[in-house]
C-alpha cells in the first residue's frame, strides 16, 4: 500500500481514463496545467478537503512515462490533490481505447451494434488495460481509501482489483446508457462484463431506464445473483458480495455558468452575435462530431420547417456547431462529410440575399464564445438518438438568464428524465415532428418562454453537479462505504418520468 498523505479517515481515489490536467511541453520542459470540466470542478473540494488522488491516462506515450512521473511527484494540482498516472502503450491505444471502448462498447451501449466491431484483440487489450490500472491504483491506495472509478473505459478494473486482494469499498458510475437485454447480448464477453461489474460495491447509472436495463441483464444472464429491491435501489448478492445499483443524474456547475454568462465578456459576445444575425430567432445545435448525436436527421428536420413553414425563412438562423472528435477513424469521417453536404444542400435551395439559412462550425469553441451563443440562442435543438444524459442541454438552461430561451430535446437523452416537464420533446428519427416543433418554439409567446425556462432553470439549479457528487458518496456512507460528511442517501424525483424509450 502507498504512503502518500496518511490521513486519520479514507481518502477518496478517482479513477478514470484521463487524468484532469493537460500537459504541455515546451523544448525539454514539460508543464501541466487543471483542465476545465464539471467533474473536475465537482471532486476537486472534496479530493482537496479529504485527501485524495486521480489516477489516469496522462495522454502522453508512454516513451514519456518517467518525465510525467517526476513532474507529478513533485507537484500537484493547484487544487491540492496528487495525480498518478497510468502508462499506456500505442497497441493499448489502439485495441483498449479506439479499439474495445470505441469500436464497441460505445456504439452497443447507444443502440448502434451495426456499428461494433467485435475484434477478440480488442477484447485481450482492454483486460490488459483495465489491470494497469488496477496495479497503478493498488499501489497508490492507502487501506481505508474510498475508490469511485469511472465510465465504460474500466468496467473491468474492480474485478482486477479484487483478484489483487483489494478488499477497499469500490464504486462506479456509468457516464454513458447501459443497453437493454436484447442489445447487451450482441457482446460477446457479456457475462464477463457483468461479473466484473458485481464486483463494485455501489453502481450508478443516469437514468432508471438505465438501472433497470443492467438490473434485467443481470437477472436474464446471471440467474444465481440474487436480486432484491431496497427503496430506490436494487441490491445483488453474488459469491458473497453485494453491490447496490442506483440513479445519480449527473449535471453541471449551475452556479458558475450562471455568473459566467452574466459576465460583461459574455454580454458583449450575445450582443455582437445578434447584431450580426439581426431581427431573427437563432436554433443552436453544438454536438462533438459523432454519430449517437443525431446531426444529419436534425438537418432534414430543419430542411423540412423550412419547406413546410414558409414564414420561417429569414425570420429564423441555424447555427450548428460541431466540434471535432476521432476524424481519424473512418465513420466519423464519413458523418463528417454528410453533415457538410447537408448543410451545403439546405444552404443552396434556401439561401436569399442577407439570409443564410445554416451557420456551420466545424472547431472547438472558446469558453467565451460557447457562453455568447447559449445566452444569443432563442431556441437550442438537442437532438441526439441516444445519450446518457446531455449536459448541453442544462449548460444552455443555465445560461439563458433572461429567460426567453426554448429547449427542444430528444426523447433519447438522459436529461428528459429532469427536464421533460418544460422542454418540447421530440423523436429524433420524426422528421416532421421535429420541424412541426421547431414552427411551435418559433412562435411561442414570451410569457410561456419565460415560465417554462423558469421552471428548467429551476430543476438544473436544484440537482447541480455538486449535488451528484453528494448523492453518489452519500449511498456510499450509507453503506458504511465510506466516512462523507455530507447528505445521506440520495433518492431521485418523484416526478421523473419512465418513458417507454431507451434513455
Amino acid at each position: 500500500m502507498n504512503d502518500d498523505a496518511q490521513s486519520s479517515h479514507g481518502r477518496l481515489i478517482i479513477v478514470s481514463n484521463r487524468l484532469p490536467v493537460v500537459f504541455e511541453r515546451t523544448g525539454e520542459e514539460l508543464t501541466f496545467r487543471p483542465g476545465s470540466g464539471g467533474l473536475v470542478t465537482a471532486l476537486a473540494p472534496v479530493l482537496r478537503d479529504r485527501g485524495g488522488i486521480w489516477i489516469g491516462w496522462s495522454g502522453l506515450p508512454e516513451s514519456e512515462q518517467q518525465a510525467v512521473d517526476k513532474l507529478l511527484s513533485d507537484s500537484s494540482v493547484a487544487s491540492g490533490y496528487a495525480l498518478r498516472a497510468v502508462p499506456l502503450t500505442p497497441r493499448d491505444l489502439d485495441d483498449y481505447y479506439y479499439g474495445f471502448a470505441n469500436e464497441i462498447l460505445w456504439p452497443l451501449f447507444h443502440d448502434l451494434q451495426s456499428h461494433c466491431n467485435f475484434d477478440p484483440s480488442y477484447w485481450e487489450a482492454y483486460r490488459r488495460v483495465n489491470h494497469k490500472f488496477a496495479l497503478k491504483t493498488k499501489e497508490t491506495i492507502n487501506e481505508d481509501d474510498f475508490i469511485w472509478i469511472h465510465d465504460y473505459h474500466l468496467m473491468l478494473t474492480a474485478a482486477s482489483l479484487r483478484e489483487l486482494d483489494v478488499r477497499n469499498p469500490l464504486g462506479f458510475f456509468l457516464h454513458i446508457p447501459f443497453p437493454s437485454p436484447d442489445i447487451f447480448i450482441k457482446l460477446p464477453w457479456r457475462f464477463q462484463v457483468l461479473h466484473a461489474l458485481l464486483s463494485f460495491d455501489l453502481v450508478g447509472f443516469q437514468t432508471m431506464r438505465d438501472k433497470r436495463n443492467f438490473v434485467q441483464c443481470v437477472r436474464m444472464l446471471l440467474p444465481d445473483v440474487i436480486v432484491r429491491s431496497e427503496g430506490a435501489f436494487h441490491i445483488m448478492r453474488h459469491e458473497g458480495n453485494e453491490v447496490r445499483a442506483g440513479v445519480f443524474p449527473i449535471s453541471i456547475d449551475f452556479g458558475e455558468f450562471e455568473r459566467r454568462a452574466k459576465s460583461e465578456e459574455v454580454a458583449k459576445s450575445a450582443w455582437y452575435l445578434h447584431e450580426a444575425l439581426p431581427d431573427r430567432q437563432i436554433i443552436l445545435g453544438i454536438d462533438r462530431l459523432d454519430y449517437t448525436k443525431g446531426i444529419p436527421y436534425r438537418l432534414q428536420a430543419y430542411r423540412n420547417a423550412l419547406r413546410r413553414y414558409p414564414a420561417l425563412r429569414e425570420k429564423i438562423t441555424l447555427v450548428q456547431v460541431v466540434v471535432p472528435s476521432r476524424a481519424d477513424i473512418p465513420k466519423y469521417h464519413d458523418l463528417k462529410t454528410e453533415i457538410e453536404r447537408l448543410v451545403s444542400e439546405i444552404n443552396g435551395e434556401f439561401t436569399l440575399s442577407g439570409w443564410v439559412p445554416i451557420h456551420y462550425i466545424f472547431r472547438h469553441l472558446t469558453r467565451g464564445e460557447l457562453l455568447g451563443y447559449y445566452r444569443t440562442a432563442e431556441i437550442a435543438l438537442i437532438t441526439p438518438v441516444k445519450d446518457g444524459m446531455n449536459l448541453v442541454a442544462k449548460e444552455y438552461i443555465a445560461c439563458n438568464i433572461e429567460n426567453n430561451g426554448v429547449l427542444i430535446l430528444s426523447e433519447f437523452a438522459g436529461a428528459v428524465a429532469q427536464l421533460h416537464r418544460d422542454a418540447l420533446l421530440v423523436n429524433p428519427y420524426d422528421i416532421e415532428a421535429v420541424a412541426d416543433a421547431l414552427h411551435r418554439a418559433f412562435m411561442m409567446d414570451q410569457d410561456e418562454r419565460r415560465e417554462r425556462m423558469r421552471r428548467l432553470r429551476a430543476v438544473v439549479k436544484r440537482y447541480d453537479i455538486y449535488r451528484w457528487v453528494e448523492a453518489f458518496l452519500g449511498a456510499a456512507v450509507s453503506r458504511h462505504l465510506f466516512d462523507f460528511p455530507m447528505i445521506a442517501e440520495y433518492i431521485p424525483p418523484e416526478d421523473a418520468p419512465d418513458l417507454g424509450v431507451s434513455i
